[in-house]
């Protein structure tokens, strides 16, 4: 019983592997080891005052994701794909920038591991991508992608997946079309819908039920506000939507989309 309380002891502390980054933007494919971009010149400690995923300041050893962009132009569009399956669809414009909100690939060291994001949970590593002035560009949770494997370019949302479009009839600044961007932002990383999508976390939203058909609209809201006050589940991922990170207004639109797509559902075999 010593001799395993011992090597189980030993393996809780050994350190960590180290991972590698796999970029593929369209010009060629590269991979990044850890050790790599942790001695990479732009590399830098930064601390981030409020962590979407740890909810207090963490501090890392960072570098800034432009840099590691080769070839990748403003209007280019990027995933971000986690060893879980958490697909985050990225516009380029604002993983470019770097005036405003900043974008930065942390890199975990192998021999000082982060902690978890909970109990019994792994941490956040090897990479993840974090934000210092996120408040500059509006940065919402969904683009802050932990245990990142891969980053990709591929054509926008919309061509890759038309089952996700709203009626075409729309004008472009109709409530459903807004919400489709809002959706493209907060709901895909996590959630296919009609059958379509790269994400392999959360139910489809539309098949075979929409949510707004099973919920009462303020109880969907609240929901999507405090997941937990509703189902109390210890191994949900869904994250609360706060006010400040899906203003009320856009919660409206973001509805719109879905009770718009419960009337355009297609058939999954």
């Amino acid at each position: 019983m010593k001799r395993l309380i011992l090597l189980t002891t030993a393996l809780l502390c050994a350190p960590l592997h180290a991972a590698q980054l796999a970029l593929d933007l369209g010009a060629g494919h590269r991979t990044w080891e850890t050790e790599a971009l942790l001695a990479h010149p732009e590399a830098q400690t930064i601390t981030i005052d409020d962590d979407v995923s740890y909810k207090r300041q963490m501090t890392y050893r960072a570098v800034p994701l432009a840099v590691l962009l080769d070839g990748i132009k403003t209007d280019d569009h990027l995933q971000a794909v986690a060893l879980d399956g958490f697909a985050a669809e990225l516009s380029a414009g604002p993983l470019l920038d770097q005036t405003g909100a900043r974008a930065w690939l942390a890199v975990e060291d192998p021999t000082k591991p982060w902690p978890p994001l909970a109990l019994g949970k792994p941490g956040a590593g090897p990479f993840y991508l974090v934000w210092t002035n996120p408040q500059a560009g509006h940065i919402g949770p969904e683009q802050w992608p932990y245990q990142v494997a891969s980053i990709r370019r591929l054509a926008p949302v919309a061509e890759r997946f038309p089952a996700l479009r709203p009626d075409p009839k729309l004008a472009a600044n109709d409530p459903p079309n807004k919400g489709f961007a809002l959706f493209q932002k907060n709901c895909l990383a996590c959630h296919k819908l009609n059958g379509a999508g790269d994400a392999q976390v959360g139910p489809d939203l539309n098949v075979p039920y929409s949510p707004t058909e099973y919920f009462t609209e303020g109880f969907l809201k609240r929901y999507i506000r405090d997941p937990q006050s509703l189902r109390h589940w210890p191994q949900a991922k869904m994250p609360a939507f706060s006010a400040a990170v899906l203003p009320d207004g856009e919660l409206d639109l973001l509805l719109e989309y879905l009770q718009h797509m419960a009337k355009r559902k297609v058939a999954i075999h």
